[in-house]
């Protein structure tokens, strides 16, 4: 079988549950092991400001973000992810349970056999 054979990778499962098991997750071992099950060994996080490597760091920058925006922000998918040829995406917004959404964005993922190898956090320019 050659690699054009493969079957491609659920970007739908890998996408959403990067959302929901990694950063909107609150307990630091649970999301430890998300990041295991999800990510490649050495995964690369691309945000519009910083990189991050590694899943300690990536559940790390995940944490800090539930704590600065409080008890009830989490992230949501928009749509169904989309992907091809080891490249998947899926829109999300962000906010307060019940409250107005305060960022959109989406994750672009590499995958590689099967797991998250690079992620590049793209937000949505804030309406003028």
């Amino acid at each position: 079988m050659t690699a054009a054979d493969a079957a491609e990778p659920d970007y739908e499962y890998l996408l959403r549950s990067n959302l929901e098991r990694v950063f909107n997750e609150r307990d630091p071992v649970r999301r430890a092991a998300a990041l295991d099950e999800l990510y490649v060994a050495e995964p690369v996080m691309y945000e519009p400001t910083n990189v991050v490597r590694g899943r300690a760091a990536i559940a790390d920058v995940a944490g800090k973000l539930l704590e600065q925006f409080g008890p009830t922000f989490r992230f949501t998918p928009v749509g169904t992810a989309l992907g091809h040829h080891g490249l998947g995406s899926l829109q999300w917004q962000a906010g307060p349970n019940g409250g107005a959404i305060v960022v959109t964005g989406a994750d672009v993922a590499e995958v590689v056999n099967g797991r998250i190898a690079r992620l590049w956090v793209l937000l949505d320019q804030p309406a003028s």
